[in-house]
């Protein structure tokens, strides 16, 4: 007989609340839920353009898994602010959830023989992936949302990695799990399903598997007020308890909306940025043009409402952008028409996108602007004086700051 006060017996585990009814619920939810944070991963990778390699994706041996459907859309505006609203957003909301499973389940880690037979083994093999995943996902996008950046290299890389083993290992035991479950949510279950969860010696209830369902649906609900509101404007976004971006004061007047770096923080000084110092580089077909910001401010000027949207999750509301569109630039060095993908190189000389690259629907895209104004004022310092990039739809890190050298149609 094993000794009970090992984690290996079954009697060890003596919580009346542990059954198939609990674990399948929790289950069902967790398919759903990070199915849809698979898709939304997806849709954040395509946003990225990751075809344009090896400036927008740097991720060594993609082979298959880098496939890449489509451009990514400027239609409509807020595309990324929703679909990576929802991403982070519904991440931190099954945390709870996700817990509660583990937990669920956390004696059949134990159980012995470890391996029964090879199928046996290859299923304990595939959990081990499936928790170690699901930990480590969870894990790391709690940290990048934090802006805790303790990674051992780039959350980009690891990520992308991290959520294909987590969600192969995910869809292995889904398929094999997921029918027996059905059937625990109807009361019938199959030889051997009732033993494999329920303590042979429970202890007395002090809560309902319902209760317990409950507690947990809170601890999810609590964690959605206080953090989605950094996908919305004010009043929302001072629910955001959580987010690093979401209540705190970014400031007041035309800047005063959020930033993730500052100038001092990117290497950026007054004296490179200065009306002396500083020029627009803009190469294409018929070559080089240098122009000063008072240039640039006497070419023809347009305005774009549009947000900022970040990988983290946060994003500004919609701010009144002013300055030249970026086909307009194109058609300075001779792509008067059909504008090329665009490279563009910023100022700052340390950090992640220092250069950065655009499809060619979106430089075409009229709401595309090199931006020298910002709600009526010129850019700060921190908002990418003297001219920054805005696109409709794009990521945050793609609208870059501080722009040097915009080079049309030569990716390098």
């Amino acid at each position: 007989m094993r000794d009970q006060r090992l984690p290996t017996s079954p009697g060890f585990w003596r919580s009346p609340v542990r059954g198939p009814w609990f674990t399948s619920v929790l289950g069902l939810v967790l398919l759903v839920g990070i199915t849809v944070l698979f898709v939304t991963g997806l849709l954040s990778y395509a946003a990225y353009n990751p075809d344009l390699s090896p400036v927008n994706d740097q991720t060594p041996g993609k082979g298959i898994l880098g496939f890449y459907l489509f451009s990514w859309p400027t239609h409509p505006y807020w595309l990324y602010r929703f679909t990576q609203g929802v991403h982070v957003t519904l991440g931190l909301t099954l945390i709870p959830v996700l817990l509660a499973k583990l937990w669920s389940v956390v004696p059949k880690l134990f159980t012995l023989p470890p391996a029964r037979s090879l199928a046996h083994a290859l299923e304990r093999i595939s959990l081990l992936l499936l928790v170690g995943g699901a930990l480590f996902e969870f894990i790391t996008g709690v940290l990048n949302v934090q802006l805790d950046y303790v990674f051992p290299g780039s959350f980009y890389t690891l990520h992308f990695y991290g959520a294909w083993v987590f969600f192969a290992a995910f869809l292995a035991h889904a398929v094999l799990k997921t029918p027996a479950a059905l059937r625990n949510l109807r009361g019938l279950r199959g030889p051997g399903e009732e033993g494999e969860l329920v303590a042979p010696r429970p202890d007395p209830p002090t809560v309902s598997r319902r209760g317990a369902l409950w507690f947990v649906g809170g601890g999810s609900l609590l964690l959605f007020g206080t953090s989605a509101g950094r996908s919305f404007d004010q009043p929302l976004r001072r629910t955001a308890l959580l987010a690093p971006h979401g209540w705190t004061d970014p400031g007041s007047g035309p800047g005063g909306f959020q930033i993730n770096k500052t100038a001092a923080h990117a290497g950026i000084t007054a004296a490179e940025t200065g009306d002396d110092a500083w020029r627009l580089v803009v190469t294409g077909r018929t070559g080089t043009v240098r122009l000063s910001r008072a240039e640039l401010a006497r070419l023809p000027l347009h305005s774009s409402a549009l947000p900022i949207a970040c990988v983290e999750g946060w994003s500004t509301s919609d701010q009144w952008w002013r300055g030249v569109r970026l086909r307009d630039l194109a058609a300075l060095v001779g792509h008067d028409t059909d504008p090329p993908d665009l490279f563009v190189e910023s100022l700052q000389r340390h950090g992640a996108f220092r250069r950065a690259a655009l499809r060619a629907n979106q430089v075409a895209d009229p709401r595309s602007l090199l931006a020298l104004y910002v709600n009526g004022e010129d850019l700060t310092p921190d908002h990418g004086y003297p001219a920054r990039v805005i696109v409709p739809g794009a990521p945050g890190v793609l609208n870059t700051k501080w722009v040097g050298r915009l080079t049309f149609g030569e990716l390098r």
